[in-house]
């Protein structure tokens, strides 16, 4: 991890730290493409082979029953269910925050009626993700402003265990939420039976959720097929700390990132040389507890310490686009209103990243790699359409006759000034 002012870094340091975790994704597109033409064309029997491939268990039915959302309920202490009804409660506050926001349209203008209507997405699959950790709050992120937003269906698919079961605080997050279905399967098939539909897993409209670079690739090659929210990769932070920021906290929240991926990214852009030392004594102390320093150390190798004046630190950021974005500066307002590019912020020494992963309502499942330039993070919009309408009479197509008639010849689509001509008696 390297400490160094802005000014002292060099070009190829500065595109290096920017242009974090690009992955080649030529190099398994070829073994991506295979799985998903065999989900295609042999459903299940495909997505059995490739379960007991990469999952190592033979699974006939990928369906969760209702025993065995029974059963995960009583395998989990009532603390994690209460936690997760409490985390539901203010994910869906927050997004029905949104959708009012959200609202049918109808203006007039020149005599013509124009409007738009909003409609939901029918059919979303949301994968959850298993591996290293396991994400019920994923579950939740994914799932609740899909019902917020009135989808008719919503299906969840996620890598089953190697006893050939859903894991138990996944299943009860979706059975909580009220989800129409549950499939154990996870990677490259799971992404290829939610887009195409097999026999026993139905096709949808949208996928949605994050996942390792196969399913990342898997989502990009589907897309078309079906919609899908973002390519996203390793969780990241940037943190901008000033002179006030506390040490202990900004090496905790550097910690908590780093902690879930070995391509984690963290940086700490920051006002005081004296504070950066600071801050790298505090995360290698840290470390020295933490459960998982295996992983922290090697994410160590994608993080770093960058130091200048508080303008610096917010342009290196808007530059940056980081997935989580944490202000520790003294007036953290300020600072967010010259924030362009970000997936969510945290402002203040009390708004840990943590907080917005499980339970302020806000939505953990945001762009990555400088994607937040571009895209936002889930929201209830992702799962919607806008449709646009006009109704026009007679008196205000005249109005806009000449426009189209002389539009439409220019362009030598005749047929279109012959739609209006005919009405009017051209």
């Amino acid at each position: 991890m390297i400490i160094k002012k802005f000014k002292e870094l060099t070009k190829k340091e500065e595109e290096k730290i920017i242009n974090r975790n690009k992955a080649n994704f030529e190099e398994i597109l070829p073994k991506v493409m295979e799985i998903l033409k065999d989900v295609r064309e042999k459903g299940d029997e495909a997505v059995r082979y490739y379960t007991k491939m990469f999952d190592g268990v033979d699974i006939e039915d990928f369906k969760v029953s209702e025993e065995e959302i029974e059963e995960a309920y009583n395998l989990l202490d009532y603390k994690v269910i209460e936690a997760i009804e409490k985390s539901k409660e203010n994910i869906y506050f927050f997004h029905k925050k949104q959708m009012e926001h959200i609202k049918d349209l109808k203006v007039e203008n020149n005599g013509i009626i124009l409007g738009q209507v909003v409609r939901a997405i029918e059919k979303v699959g949301c994968y959850v993700p298993g591996g290293r950790a396991l994400y019920p709050s994923t579950v939740l992120m994914t799932t609740i402003p899909a019902k917020v937003a009135g989808c008719k269906e919503i299906y969840i698919t996620s890598p089953p265990t190697r006893e050939g079961k859903g894991n138990p605080a996944t299943l009860v997050s979706g059975d909580i939420v009220g989800v129409s279905g549950i499939y154990k399967v996870g990677g490259v098939q799971a992404i290829g039976a939610l887009a195409y539909g097999t026999e026993t897993i139905p096709k949808v409209d949208i996928i949605v959720g994050p996942g390792n670079i196969y399913v990342t690739v898997a989502k990009k090659m589907v897309y078309g097929d079906v919609a899908i929210d973002f390519l996203a990769g390793p969780s990241e932070v940037l943190i901008i700390a000033d002179e006030t920021a506390n040490p202990e906290y900004v090496a905790l929240d550097f910690i908590a990132q780093a902690e879930h991926d070995p391509n984690a990214s963290c940086i700490i852009v920051t006002t005081s040389e004296d504070k950066a030392k600071e801050f790298k004594e505090k995360i290698f102390k840290e470390i020295e507890k933490s459960k998982r320093k295996d992983i922290i150390l090697k994410a160590l190798q994608n993080s770093a310490i960058l130091i200048g004046d508080l303008d610096e630190c917010i342009e290196f950021s808007n530059k940056y686009a980081p997935e989580h974005l944490e202000i520790l500066t003294k007036n953290p307002e300020e600072i967010l209103d010259k924030i362009n590019n970000a997936g969510s912020v945290f402002l203040g020494e009390y708004s840990p990243v943590p907080v917005g992963d499980y339970a302020s309502g806000t939505n953990h499942v945001l762009p990555t790699s400088g994607f937040a330039r571009m895209y936002s993070g889930l929201n209830v919009e992702t799962f919607l359409k806008k449709i646009t309408y006009q109704k026009l009479n007679k008196d205000s197509l005249k109005n806009i006759a000449d426009i189209v008639i002389t539009l439409a010849e220019i362009e030598g689509l005749y047929g279109h000034a012959e739609a209006v001509k005919r009405r009017l008696n051209k």
